[in-house]
């Protein structure tokens, strides 16, 4: 009885034994090294925390639960470097006693630079107040004097030796767990290609860290609200690769301060002050036009809508005669330029106020200048919201508008209600009618920012409109001579204008149309034949990329006007603001278009900025000539803007040349200071 009871037991625990074996050896080893790296990777995020934390901090879980996603992205991909590796057979551990080796000698070497990473990371932070970024590698430049710093400040023989300890504890552990997956590897597996199946799907959604369109991005732990709950959501790797392509990102404070009395001129500073470069002035109320107090404001950011293919100024196609209505009824800028080409670069330009400089990658692509302040959090009283038919990750967009606007709410793809159209999300139409519901329940004043994407390709129009909206066909050879690239491009063109007239018409219908300032800003423009609309210089020197709609929409208190002023879509808030009778400090490059000063052309030579990150060139537009410079080979050309050709030297050239030469340098100085020298006065919960 005994004897049977004992081979019982032993018989039920090979049993046992083999149903935990059923899963592949190979899925087991990627399985628990990710799982080893997820788990320390989240020791060191509370370690920081607990280190860096203001007193009486609340633990923060949301921040903590952002940055096991974050660390599954690393870690994700170190397993699909394990996948991939071993599934050749000369470098799968248990089909190869030289792979095994291999491994045994590359996992503790790949930890060990993950935890230098973590080291440098922290006294990074410790010295600078911030997530270690590719700015380090500009120490490498003075090797010498940086070893000696920080062989002088900290522990540096303590640390290297307990990162050796912890290699050979790593490479010990490795080898026992190893032994024991081996004896799984001789018992045959049923459904091994399922099981690794699941593991590179699993492998693939950690590295992604998002179910979304766009992975998971830095921008998304500012949404948290709080710059240190962001920080402690961050991971170094994240911060370091992300920040590689602007490392040489920056300004030089004495050319800034070598062009100050320009632009102080040029933004009309009330109090100058060259040595610590004081940009301060105050944004007063319009002399010339009264909006009541407590006005809604909504600014429509409008995908590449080009002036020169609008029923605006002239074209005959005539793609655009809701809109072309509505700007004879407002007030409508027809010598409007965005800074930059780029839907990022205009948001940015919008939102902020100063001109994106930075190259190769856009300004809110750079973590280090994420902090910004912006008029738009100065509304007090007011709800904040955005409305995006897609994804807000895309260009970290949602880093720059979470961490700057108090308490903005973000309306993006998956809160609405309509279906994904294409790429971009959900179509404009849609867009606009969401919002207007949301916006027609409102209590309090509201500033709101609609952001449309139709007008791109591939040029999408929803089935569900075409009974309304109808297709024209126009031949290839007059769309081209008109500006069009193709008729999808006309009709999506056209399709724009069809989703303006259906939001303003949803909006007459609600109670807030009336105390609502509507502002529609192109976000850039296409180059594209100009045609008999502008002289040839703007499509040769792709003025047309720039030259976009601007216009001021409140029928109950604006009377219809067009002034002939050159401005830009940094002069959008300021000039909001001087509607609303907001008066504000302005510490941006934005003018108010409504100044009385602005309006009598008694400020600074009245003109445009235009940069081009991509060719390093950089200008100014003003009524009647475009200046552009070579930043690299500093090579000049003077066009001009009424006429066919480039200007000749002559009697007032050099004059002229230098004026304008050292507005566009000093423009170009200062946009590149203020991006580092803009930031918000207070943090901030958003939330």
């Amino acid at each position: 009885m005994y004897r049977s009871g004992k081979s019982w037991l032993t018989l039920s625990k090979k049993i046992r034994f083999k149903k935990k074996l059923k899963v592949p050896p190979k899925v087991q080893w990627i399985i628990s090294v990710m799982t080893i790296g997820v788990m320390l990777l989240s020791l060191f995020r509370l370690f920081f925390f607990i280190w860096f934390k203001p007193v009486g901090y609340v633990f923060p879980i949301p921040a903590f639960i952002l940055g096991l996603r974050f660390d599954l992205r690393l870690i994700g991909m170190m397993g699909l470097i394990m996948f991939l590796f071993s599934s050749v057979n000369f470098l799968n551990p248990f089909k190869s006693r030289g792979a095994e080796k291999f491994w045994y000698f590359f996992l503790p070497i790949l930890f060990l630079f993950i935890f230098t990473f973590y080291i440098l990371d922290f006294y990074h932070y410790q010295y600078l107040q911030e997530r270690l970024n590719a700015s380090i590698l500009n120490y490498v430049e003075n090797i010498s004097i940086s070893m000696k710093m920080v062989g002088q400040t900290y522990p540096v023989v303590k640390i290297i030796l307990l990162l050796i300890i912890f290699v050979f504890i790593f490479y010990f552990l490795l080898q026992k767990w190893f032994t024991i997956l081996k004896r799984v590897s001789l018992i045959h597996i049923k459904r091994n290609w399922l099981w690794n199946g699941m593991l590179l799907l699993f492998i693939l959604i950690s590295t992604w860290g998002t179910l979304n369109q766009f992975p998971l991005r830095w921008s998304n732990a500012y949404a948290l609200g709080e710059e240190f709950k962001a920080e402690v959501a961050l991971n170094p790797f994240q911060t370091f690769f992300s920040s590689m392509s602007f490392r040489h990102s920056g300004f030089d404070a004495e050319k800034t301060k070598k062009g100050y009395l320009v632009m102080a001129d040029y933004l009309g500073v009330d109090h100058r002050d060259s040595m610590n470069l004081k940009y301060e002035r105050t944004i007063h109320p319009s002399n010339f036009y009264h909006i009541p107090a407590k006005t809604n404001v909504i600014i429509v950011i409008c995908e590449s809508f080009s002036t020169y293919k609008s029923s605006m100024c002239g074209n005959p196609l005539h793609a655009t005669p809701f809109f072309n209505e509505l700007c004879n009824n407002g007030i409508y800028f027809d010598h409007c330029f965005t800074p930059s080409f780029g839907t990022a670069r205009g948001v940015w330009a919008i939102i902020t106020g100063i001109p994106d400089v930075e190259s190769p990658k856009t300004a809110s692509r750079n973590l280090s200048i994420v902090d910004q302040h912006t008029l738009i959090n100065d509304f007090n009283g007011y709800s904040k919201f955005y409305f995006i038919g897609g994804d807000a990750n895309w260009a970290n967009i949602r880093g720059l508008l979470d961490n700057n606007i108090k308490g903005l709410h973000i309306f993006e793809q998956q809160q609405f209600k309509s279906g994904q159209l294409n790429v971009w999300g959900i179509s404009d139409k849609n867009l606009f009618l969401e919002a207007n519901k949301i916006l027609s329940v409102q209590h309090e004043p509201f500033f709101a920012v609609i952001q449309t994407a139709d007008n791109h390709r591939p040029y999408s129009i929803p089935k569900e409109d075409l009974n309304e909206f109808n297709k024209l066909k126009i031949p290839d050879d007059t769309l081209n001579h008109y500006g069009f690239a193709s008729i999808e491009e006309f009709n999506s063109f056209r399709y724009t204008d069809y989703c303006f007239k259906k939001f303003i018409n949803a909006a007459r219908q609600t109670r807030y149309f009336d105390s609502t300032l509507f502002v529609f800003v192109g976000d850039h423009g296409v180059a594209g034949n100009v045609g008999t609309m502008f002289p040839r210089v703007w499509q040769d020197q792709r003025l047309d990329e720039e030259h976009v709609p601007l216009l001021f929409y409140n029928p109950s208190h604006l009377p219809p006007s067009k002034p002939k002023t050159i401005c830009s879509q940094l002069d959008i808030l300021p000039s909001v603001c001087s509607l609303l009778s907001q008066q504000l400090t302005n510490t941006t490059m934005g003018r108010n278009l409504f100044d009385s000063l602005f309006q009598s052309n008694k400020l600074s030579l009245p003109g445009a900025f235009i940069n081009d990150p991509d060719k390093k060139k950089s200008g100014v537009v003003t009524d009647d000539y475009y200046f552009r410079k070579d930043m690299q080979t500093g090579a000049t050309n003077i066009f001009s803007m009424k006429s066919d050709r480039e200007v000749v030297r002559g009697r007032y050239y050099d004059s002229l040349s230098l004026s304008l030469k050292t507005l566009t340098e000093a423009f170009y100085e200062t946009a590149k200071y203020l991006l580092y020298h803009n930031k918000k006065v207070n943090n901030f919960s958003s939330h």
